[in-house]
């Protein structure tokens, strides 16, 4: 099953909209088959690993066949894998993550009834955090939120003049790429847009395929001459009407809340009925408040560099009406630590507010 996970990397960055899948094909203690799911429309990773033991001139009939998730049970833009395994003879099923796609499922009890033998849960946290953002789709009809910055140890993001290029170094600038280049879309606001005119693209990876670019700005005023509309794949995301001087290629999503401000948990929902697994918010700190304030915030992806900026340098976060009791902190429980050139990257979930 590790193996099969190690495959399913490689649809990293290109699966979605469907999810990350490895799969490994073991007959007699040797491997005769091995494929993933390379993106939607392609065939599924049990397809291809079939077709590989066969282009190994390999027998499947009774082999194990492990895959990181349940094999699916209907037909998209493919046949549902559970008939390809049927038809092979495969004698067993392992599977690390029960499919949460409620149209695709029920693939163990279909390979059950043909008298396959199917054992959920191998591996099974680590298949979920390989399709968190799919899972989240899936059960809560919202992607995973991931918001990034990168800021000073006491956590400033920029000077107060607005600077912010650079603070961490190279390796850990790239290392932010690679975050991008998984996620189905990428989020700013209008702030950072003015500041620091972001094209929104992951450029320090390999990848064939571009993030959906989106900018949350409220009254329409994204310059037309701003990169981030440079290109296909950008939506606005306003509180009234569309700015006549953009591009007509632009897409924009109107949805005011009782305030007249962008609805942060209607785009969410949105971004989920579109397909959008996994958010990568790359904002300032007026926009990450709100976000963290509307509770859509799943985990922070911090990169912390070895230097101070002090006061009055801005911070990843602002409240609009601050905080009145230290109880109203955003609680982290830090997931994963590790050291990126100089820079320390801290990857850390948002907790439940305490009822």
């Amino acid at each position: 099953m590790a193996r099969a996970l190690a495959l399913a990397e490689h649809g990293l960055f290109t699966a979605t909209p469907n999810p990350r899948v490895g799969c490994v094909i073991v007959k007699d203690g040797a491997v005769i088959g091995e494929g993933w799911h390379e993106r939607a429309g392609a065939p599924h990773a049990e397809a291809n690993a079939l077709a590989d033991a066969r282009a190994r001139r390999q027998d499947p009939r009774g082999a194990t066949v492990y895959v990181t998730l349940e094999p699916c049970n209907h037909t998209g833009r493919t046949p549902p894998c559970t008939d390809a395994l049927i038809a092979a003879g495969v004698g067993r099923v392992v599977a690390a993550l029960t499919d949460p796609n409620p149209q695709a499922a029920h693939g163990a009890a279909r390979l059950r009834a043909a008298g396959i033998t199917v054992e959920l849960g191998l591996l099974e946290d680590e298949a979920r955090e390989q399709n968190i953002g799919f899972v989240s789709r899936m059960t809560r009809s919202r992607p995973w939120v991931r918001m990034k910055a990168a800021a000073s140890l006491d956590g400033r993001t920029a000077l107060a003049t607005g600077e912010s290029q650079w603070i961490t170094g190279e390796a850990a600038r790239a290392d932010g790429h690679r975050w991008r280049a998984r996620a189905c879309a990428i989020l700013t606001g209008i702030g950072t847009v003015r500041q620091d005119d972001p094209r929104l693209t992951a450029r320090a990876v390999a990848t064939p395929r571009q993030p959906l670019r989106i900018v949350v700005d409220r009254h329409a005023e994204t310059p037309p001459s701003a990169q981030v509309l440079a290109g296909e794949g950008t939506l606005i995301v306003t509180a009234g009407a569309r700015n006549s001087v953009w591009p007509s290629g632009v897409e924009v999503l109107a949805l005011p809340d009782a305030d007249g401000r962008v609805d942060l948990p209607a785009l969410m929902r949105a971004l989920g009925s579109r397909g959008v697994n996994e958010l990568h918010v790359e904002a300032g700190g007026k926009l990450n408040g709100a976000l963290l304030a509307a509770g859509v915030v799943d985990e922070l992806l911090l990169y912390l560099a070895p230097c101070l900026l002090g006061d009055p340098a801005r911070g990843v976060a602002e409240f609009r009406d601050g905080l009145a009791r230290l109880s109203d902190r955003v609680a982290l429980a830090l997931h994963d630590v590790a050291r990126v050139g100089d820079d320390l990257r801290v990857l850390a979930r948002v907790l439940p507010k305490e009822s």
